[in-house]
C-alpha cells in the first residue's frame, strides 16, 4: 500500500466516524422529538416577581417597538418589570424609552458585551426578585410568555427555555435562518427533553432563579456565547433545563449573507472556545457521576453546525458516486469503504431534516429557500476560516425589522393549535 493510499484511507475513516456520529446523532434526537409530551399542567402555587431584562447595544431602529410589546403581558402587571439595558442609544431613544413605564439602566464599556450589560443591570436592581427573564433587544414575547414560564417553575425548574420563532421571514436568507432554527429547537431542545435530557439555551426568550443566575453570571466574562458558558456550568452542577415548546417568543432572522456570516463566525468561534475549556471535565463527569447532560453539551461544542454537515455528507458522497461512474476501478482501489454507506449516511442526514423541519414551512417560499443551501454552506466555510480573533471582539448582529403585527397574529395562531 502507498503512502498516498495509505493517507487517503485513515482520511475516509476519519471523516465517516465524525461526520456519522454527528448524523447518527441528529437523527436520533430528530425521530425522538416527533413523539408529543404530555406534560401534566398543575394549578400555579405562587406568582413570582420577574426582572425582564433586555440589553441592547445600539439597537434604535427596534427597541421601542420592543419595550412597548414587552409590557402587553397577561401576567399582573406589579409583578414584572421591564429593564431596559441601553448601551450606546441615541439621546432621543433615550429620551423616549424614559416616558414608559419600564425600568432604564444606562452603560457605557470600552468593550461593550451582553453578560457585561446583564451583570451591571441585576448589581442595579438589587435583589428584589424571584425570576430572570432574558430577551434579546429584537424579541417580542407572546402576551401568556411571563404566564407559561412562572408555570414551569411551579414544577420546580429554575432554568427554562422558551420557543423562539421566526419575527420576519421576507426573503429568502430569513426563512432559512428560520427553518435553521426551528431544526435546531426540534433537535436540542424538544428532542433531548422528550428523552429526559436537557434543553439547551439559546440566548434569548429563557428564564432563570434570579439569584442562581445572577451569582453565575458574575462569574461569566464572556466575548460571545454566554449562554454556552452558562449552560455548561449548570449541567456541570446538575441543573436540568426546561424547554417550553408553546412559550413564544418572536427573533428577528438575518436578512443578509454578511450578517449571517458574522453571526455564525461568533456562533461557532464560542463552540471552540467551550470545548476546549470543558472537554476534559466533561468526560470525568460522565465516568465519575454518570453526568450525561454535561458530556453531551460538550460534544455539541465539536459537532459539525447542521448546515455543514449536510454540505459535507452531501459533497463527499456526491463526489464518490460520480467517482465510481467514471472510474470505479481505480476509486474502489484508493477507498476503505464503498459508496453506500455514504448513501446511507446521506439519507440518514437528510430524514434527520426531513422530521425536524415544522409542517408549515413546506411552501413555496422554502423551496425558494432551499436554493439558498449551497450559498448557506460557503459561507460556513468562510465563518470556519475566520475564527481566529473572533472570541476576543465584541460582534454586533444588526436589527431593523420593525413591524411585526403580522406575526404577532402567527403566535396565536400557533397557540391555538
Amino acid at each position: 500500500m502507498g503512502i498516498l493510499q495509505f493517507f487517503i484511507h485513515v482520511l475516509e475513516i476519519v471523516c465517516f466516524i465524525y461526520l456519522g456520529f454527528a448524523s447518527l446523532y441528529i437523527f436520533f434526537f430528530a425521530a425522538a422529538g416527533m413523539f408529543r409530551m404530555h406534560k401534566k399542567i398543575n394549578p400555579v402555587r405562587i406568582n413570582r416577581k420577574m426582572a425582564v431584562l433586555i440589553p441592547g447595544y445600539k439597537e434604535d431602529s427596534v427597541i421601542l417597538e420592543v419595550a412597548n410589546a414587552s409590557l402587553q403581558q397577561t401576567y399582573p402587571s406589579e409583578l414584572f418589570d421591564i429593564v431596559i439595558i441601553a448601551d450606546s442609544f441615541q439621546p432621543e431613544t433615550i429620551a423616549a424609552l424614559k416616558e414608559l413605564p419600564v425600568k432604564l439602566v444606562e452603560v457605557a464599556f470600552k468593550k461593550s458585551t451582553k453578560s457585561k450589560a446583564l451583570n451591571w443591570a441585576m448589581a442595579d436592581l438589587g435583589d428584589d426578585y424571584q425570576i430572570a427573564v432574558v430577551l434579546d433587544a429584537d424579541n417580542i414575547m407572546a402576551p401568556d410568555f411571563l404566564d407559561k414560564m412562572n408555570r414551569a417553575f411551579d414544577s420546580g425548574f429554575i432554568a427554562v427555555q422558551g420557543h423562539r420563532i421566526a419575527k420576519n421571514m421576507n426573503n429568502s436568507m430569513a426563512v432559512l435562518d428560520s427553518i435553521s432554527e426551528e431544526i435546531n429547537n426540534h433537535i436540542f431542545r424538544k428532542g433531548h427533553r422528550a428523552v429526559g435530557l436537557s434543553s439547551a439555551l439559546i440566548g434569548s426568550g429563557m428564564a432563570f432563579d434570579y439569584n442562581m443566575f445572577k451569582k453565575r453570571m458574575a462569574e461569566i466574562q464572556a466575548i460571545g456565547g454566554f449562554d454556552k458558558e452558562l449552560e455548561l456550568t449548570m449541567l456541570r452542577d446538575g441543573i436540568r433545563i426546561e424547554y417550553l415548546e408553546d412559550a413564544l417568543v418572536l427573533d428577528e432572522k438575518v436578512q443578509k449573507t454578511a450578517v449571517f456570516e458574522n453571526q455564525r463566525r461568533r456562533w461557532l468561534s464560542a463552540q471552540f472556545l467551550y470545548f476546549r475549556r470543558f472537554a476534559w471535565n466533561g468526560i470525568v463527569q460522565f465516568f465519575s457521576h454518570h453526568n450525561i447532560d454535561f458530556l453531551d453539551k460538550v460534544y455539541q461544542m465539536i459537532q459539525p453546525p447542521r448546515i455543514l454537515l449536510l454540505g459535507l455528507v452531501t459533497v463527499i458522497t456526491a463526489s464518490l458516486g460520480i467517482a465510481f461512474l467514471i472510474d470505479s476501478v481505480t476509486v474502489k482501489g484508493l477507498l476503505v469503504l464503498d459508496l453506500i454507506p455514504w448513501i446511507g449516511l446521506w439519507l440518514m442526514t437528510v430524514l434527520a431534516f426531513v422530521f425536524s423541519v415544522p409542517g408549515k414551512f413546506y411552501t413555496k417560499k422554502t423551496l425558494l429557500a432551499i436554493l439558498m443551501l449551497p450559498m448557506g454552506f460557503w459561507l460556513m466555510v468562510k465563518s470556519l476560516l475566520k475564527l481566529k480573533g473572533a472570541n476576543k471582539t465584541f460582534i454586533h448582529t444588526e436589527h431593523g425589522v420593525k413591524d411585526a403585527k403580522d406575526n404577532i397574529n402567527e403566535i396565536g395562531k400557533e397557540q391555538n393549535t
